[in-house]
């Protein structure tokens, strides 16, 4: 416990650190005359932009003057300064500007949490236009940032106040994801990346390419983009659980992953200027995520064991039952976005116009082969050692037969993974599909108003939604021995055993042998296709009703707002109306063989005012103050009404459609300091007061309602979302970037890129408590210093979260928490021309382990590392 404790001390202190070094620093350029850092400011600018052709500082001074001049808090990141990070996808880059953390998957960045809030706290658009996510099982309403590549990106925002032409769906943030336009670049542009490399953990490839090219002239512009990103990884992976009333161990969970990651993105844009003040123009992005998974998997079940002792540190057991689990899977997700729009300057109007077409479609196929050793005479015994909870050893023994009963005999150095004598197949499947329709329409003309120049915006839109799914779910189990002789197959798990041992970092006590997925999935779906043939197995019944669900949401929204000039004080201010419509229908077990078709709707009208307040101090210093009211609605599968039922992970999670949706109100302030060297020093504050407050709850499956067959439910974990009471949520971000050339000579290439947001919060739950939210981590640090002068391009990047809830538990002895982690990265860019470069990324420097716990650091719940992965290639543009 004292090294966890040390741990956790020497991470705040790095993060505290990187904070007093942006200070230092800030502190160091201020410290020069005014006439020394004029005169260096005024040559080194005209040597940035016209000798080395900075691509770091030159897109972040275009960025940072969109930042500067926006009506509301915003962080804008260029897309030519994501590509001098190491990052793959758009929530890796967003994650460098300040509060910004992300969720990850298997190592790789996947979901947002802005300001320590919950994904769902944050909002979603392309190109301005609101785009709803939807995930595996449909449970996240939550953007896939995985499958947005750089390539196709002008420039990312992160809207921290809204003003009324925005969606009210976002407590903490909104993110605007801007494409590329062929008129950006007059003539003909092209750039491109390929790239390979390799991971540490297992030796898989890496490999990466990405091509852009565009045209336009005057009034005619297109372009077109593709990418492709692949790695196959193997992820390292150790689960556990407890006893609910002792919290001694129950089950060692011990995996192995081997999965191929790829993303492919493709995107077409025309531009057409038929008049001057008037563009039209039409995008298609299509995006997709696959990942093909290979999992092994060897539960050994302490709590059944013939006979021993369990220890909280140690414990020795005979007859210790094993299942082993196989798949080879397949996750995808795809995504549609079309877009068609105008802009237009029509006598004293600016009117603006799309039409928004977004389809998403998630699927998950994994046929699960599970083995059982029902003899104890080959089950093994072990003794066990948790000196380090995350990594408990185990010692194998020989189970046999003695005068008194069963015994432990020999040790062995391997599991014997020919001894189960059982096996069962259990089809796992689910799919969501979502298409919405957006039509939106914004008009803005300035007035003359008692001699004050007042801008006025109003607009309108309307968005429709379909969403049809399935949870994760499986409802057959297919008894092969029972089932194989019908159709004249045998089929045996430990035949595809290879004599290659996994690779993996941890230890463990003993070797484990890798199984043949792929081989054994081949088989499988010839033994699918017999019993289908024979009857003996339908595929239409997968998903039981239960498992089923269908929203239909309609959303009207309206907005005025006014944007004027008050002494030294620039103020929007306006109101923005929406009203939702939903409809929702599904099914729920009256018995554990039948169900009842049950529909749900709801209602809802929202006013959201909101007033930002920028304050010119000086031409280089401003002062922001807002105030707003936000809206998150719960997400699909949340609210449906129906229940799944996971018999691998033992839990029923149900749908609860009469959730109410979070709201709240709160408020902004920030100082922002516009520095040289395309640089800023800033500090700002938030609040945020939150009713109905969503969150996961975890209990425990106490009648036969979802039994099956043979399948005995009682005592599985029992999850679902409830509101809870009234929270608040605040903090403070400390953030600075600047490049140093006030520095002489080479010197001047230095510069640092820093931030770090201190959060807190928490809100009433139904038993009482005060909790705090489940996402949030009270500490998020980012770092870098880069090095960017004479074609040379270098920076080590650091980031850092610290703990924080992920569900929130109502039985047992603790809520479900998931560790701080940190990440080092380094990329390096070097100009071989004025067009080509070459380059090498070095990501997860720091060999990260993901640890998730149940109540504290003793009762690990998940441990998990992916390892280092490394990329160089080749990057050009002319």
């Amino acid at each position: 416990m004292s090294l966890i404790r040390s741990s956790y001390v020497s991470k705040s202190a790095l993060g505290v650190g990187v904070a007093a070094l942006a200070l230092v620093a800030s502190g160091a350029v201020q410290a020069q005359t005014a006439a020394e850092t004029q005169a260096q400011i005024d040559t080194q600018t005209v040597d940035d932009i016209v000798v080395t052709a900075s691509p770091i500082v030159g897109s972040q001074r275009a960025a940072l003057n969109q930042q500067r001049n926006a009506d509301n808090l915003i962080n804008v990141i260029a897309a030519d300064t994501v590509g001098q990070f190491p990052d793959q996808n758009s929530a890796a880059a967003l994650a460098r500007l300040p509060a910004v953390a992300v969720q990850r998957d298997q190592g790789q960045e996947r979901y947002l949490q802005v300001r320590g809030g919950p994904n769902r706290w944050t909002s979603v658009s392309v190109d301005g236009v609101n785009i709803i996510g939807v995930d595996e099982g449909g449970v996240s309403r939550a953007f896939r940032f995985d499958a947005v590549p750089a390539v196709i990106l002008s420039a990312l925002e992160v809207n921290k106040s809204l003003t009324p032409d925005l969606p009210g769906e976002a407590i903490l943030a909104r993110v605007n994801l801007r494409t590329f336009s062929p008129f950006e670049r007059r003539g003909f542009h092209a750039q491109g990346d390929l790239g390979y490399g390799e991971m540490d953990l297992g030796g898989g490839p890496q490999e990466q390419a990405a091509l852009r090219g565009s045209w336009s002239n005057d009034r005619f512009g297109v372009m077109a983009a593709a990418s492709h990103y692949e790695r196959e990884q193997i992820t390292d992976n150790r689960e556990f659980s407890y006893d609910a009333d002792t919290g001694l161990p129950e089950a060692f969970d011990i995996r192995s992953y081997r999965v191929t990651r790829s993303s492919e993105a493709a995107m077409l844009g025309l531009a057409f200027r038929p008049a001057d003040g008037h563009e039209l123009f039409f995008k298609t992005l299509y995006s997709n995520f696959n990942d093909d998974e290979e999992r092994n998997q060897y539960v050994l079940e302490l709590a059944d064991a013939v006979s021993g002792t369990i220890g909280a540190d140690a414990g020795d057991l005979v007859g210790v039952p094993v299942t082993g689990a196989f798949n080879y899977g397949e996750y995808r997700n795809d995504n549609w976005i079309s877009t068609l729009g105008g802009d237009h300057r029509m006598a004293d109007w600016d009117l603006s116009w799309r039409i928004n077409y977004t389809e998403t479609e998630n699927t998950t196929w994994l046929p699960m082969m599970r083995q059982m050793w029902v003899n104890p005479l080959t089950s093994p015994s072990l003794s066990y050692d948790r000196s380090d909870p995350n990594l408990p050893i185990v010692t194998l023994y020989d189970t046999v037969a003695g005068a008194g009963g069963l015994a432990r005999g020999p040790a062995r150095d391997s599991l014997r993974q020919g001894d189960p004598t059982l096996n069962l197949m259990i089809p796992i499947t689910s799919a969501v599909n979502t298409e919405s329709w957006v039509y939106k329409i914004d008009a803005t003309r300035t007035f003359d108003w008692g001699g004050r120049s007042v801008e006025m915006s109003a607009g309108v839109e309307y968005d429709s939604r379909e969403v049809r799914g399935s949870a994760i779910s499986q409802t057959s189990v297919l008894m092969l021995p029972a089932l194989l002789p019908r159709v004249g197959l045998t089929f045996n798990a430990a035949d595809y055993v290879t004599d290659r041992p996994w690779d993996t970092g941890f230890p463990l006590g003993f070797r484990i042998n890798w199984v043949d997925n792929v081989a054994m999935r081949r088989d499988i779906d010839g033994i699918l296709t017999a019993l289908e043939g024979a009857g003996l197995y339908d595929p239409a019944n997968l998903t039981a009703p239960n498992g089923l669900y269908t929203i239909g949401e309609d959303l009207f929204a309206g907005y005025a707002m006014a944007k004027f000039q008050a002494g030294p004080a620039q103020i929007v201010a306006g109101l923005r109306v929406e009203h939702l419509s939903q409809d929702i229908g599904g099914f729920v077990p009256d018995s554990p063989t039948t169900f009842l078709p049950v529909n749900a709707s709801q209602d809802d009208t929202s006013l959201f005012p909101s007033i930002n307040v920028k304050f010119d101090l000086t031409d280089d210093i401003l002062l922001r103050l807002s105030a707003q009211t936000g809206i998150a609605r719960p997400s699909f599968s949340v609210v449906r009404t129906s229940a799944s039922i996971d018999d691998t992970g033992e839990t029923v999670s149900a749908g609860n459609p009469y959730l109410e949706p979070e709201r709240t109100w709160g408020g902004d302030a920030s100082l922002e300091w516009y520095l040289p060297g395309a640089g800023l020093a800033s500090v700002s504050g938030f609040y945020r007061n939150v009713d109905n407050v969503l969150f996961d709850s975890q209990t425990v499956v106490e009648d036969d309602l979802f039994d099956a067959p043979g399948l005995d439910r009682t005592g599985y974990d029992y999850v679902t979302t409830l509101n809870g009471g009234e929270g608040k949520l605040y903090g403070v971000e400390i953030a600075y970037l600047q490049q140093f050339v006030f520095l002489p000579g080479v010197w001047s290439g230095f510069g640092f890129q820093g931030n770090l947001s201190l959060l807190s919060g928490d809100f009433e739950a139904p038993d009482g408590r005060t909790v705090d939210f489940p996402g949030v981590s009270d500490t998020i640090a980012n770092a870098s210093i880069f090095y960017e002068n004479h074609g040379l391009s270098a920076r080590v990047s650091y980031q850092w979260r610290s703990e924080w809830i992920d569900t929130l538990s109502f039985a047992g002895f603790g809520d479900q928490m998931r560790d701080g982690y940190e990440n080092l990265d380094l990329s390096v860019r070097y100009a071989v021309t004025d067009n080509v470069s070459v380059y090498f990324d070095a990501n997860n420097l720091s060999d990260e382990t993901y640890v998730a716990y149940q109540g504290d650091a003793l009762h690990p719940t998940e441990v998990e590392q992916v390892g280092r992965r490394y990329l160089a290639g080749l990057r050009f543009r002319f």
